[in-house]
């Protein structure tokens, strides 16, 4: 179930789209980003970690999206993390009666069945410019940047050259911007993609979200990639991305998520860049 991609780095990949947890070892416990998908996975990994005698004592979600935002009674009841800014979204969809609802209406009815509602984005929001995780083991950076969600954060863990990229830097998913919260999602996103690029210098092992784990070689051929599809996106050009191919993984719905955000994007310019 777990596989080793970095000394003291493990990966589970969900069923659920490719969905990568990501655990790091410390001197305690592990480290748990973006746990999930699925009830029985997250179970599965508990039990994992028990028989490797490795609680977790630290959770990290990447950004506000309900993927990213699960738990599992058998984790335990370790703190569990986020940005500041991804924390007050969080505080925001849950701070009425109506959220559970309204979440659900997003996620497959059989794992909405097995989601742990009542441990359901129950993140602390990190002070406004922290620059690491507080816990005991390798340190682990945050890079906070506007693409894709709002608080959105890759994780450096520099002693192992990982990089955890969150909802970027897929080889199988598209670049997906925020059209909602920011003023200017192209340049947000072309922005983070900057950051990254200056983070990733000595990266041996890159950990998507969604998708393939990649090496040193695929960290800024990942970048150029997602550039690419943003200023392609951006010019309403003709895309030649691999991933919106006839016999990519996201065939079936990943040219429906490229339509709306080209009509988002014309939508935005027709009202002068306003967000909403």
């Amino acid at each position: 179930m777990l596989r080793q991609v970095a000394e003291g780095v493990l990966i589970h990949e969900s069923e659920f789209c490719q969905s990568n947890a990501v655990v790091v070892h410390g001197r305690a416990g592990v480290l748990l980003i973006d746990p999930g998908v699925l009830g029985d996975e997250m179970a599965a990994l508990a039990d994992d970690l028990l028989k490797l005698g490795q609680p977790v004592v630290a959770g990290f979600s990447t950004h506000p999206h309900w993927d990213h935002l699960l738990w599992h009674a058998s984790l335990g009841a370790a703190p569990r993390y986020g940005t500041a800014r991804c924390a007050a979204a969080v505080g925001d969809e849950l701070s009425d009666g109506g959220w559970k609802a309204r979440i659900a209406e997003w996620i497959p009815p059989d794992i909405a069945e097995q989601m742990s509602w009542d441990l359901f984005g129950l993140i602390t929001g990190l002070p406004a410019g922290t620059a690491r995780i507080p816990w005991d083991g390798p340190q682990v950076r945050i890079v906070e940047h506007q693409a894709h969600a709002p608080g959105h954060a890759a994780l450096l863990i520099e002693e192992r050259g990982v990089l955890v990229a969150g909802d970027m830097l897929s080889d199988v998913l598209i670049p997906m911007l925020d059209l909602d919260d920011t003023a200017d999602p192209v340049e947000d996103y072309l922005a983070a993609l900057r950051r990254l690029e200056g983070a990733a210098g000595d990266v041996d092992v890159l950990v998507p979200g969604h998708g393939s784990v990649g090496g040193a070689d695929q960290v800024h051929a990942r970048i150029d990639l997602d550039r690419a599809y943003v200023h392609a996106l951006r010019d309403a050009q003709v895309v030649g991305d691999p991933r919106l191919g006839p016999s990519a993984y996201g065939k079936d719905f990943l040219p429906g998520v490229h339509a709306r955000q080209l009509q988002g994007l014309a939508r935005r310019s027709e009202r002068g860049g306003t967000p909403g």
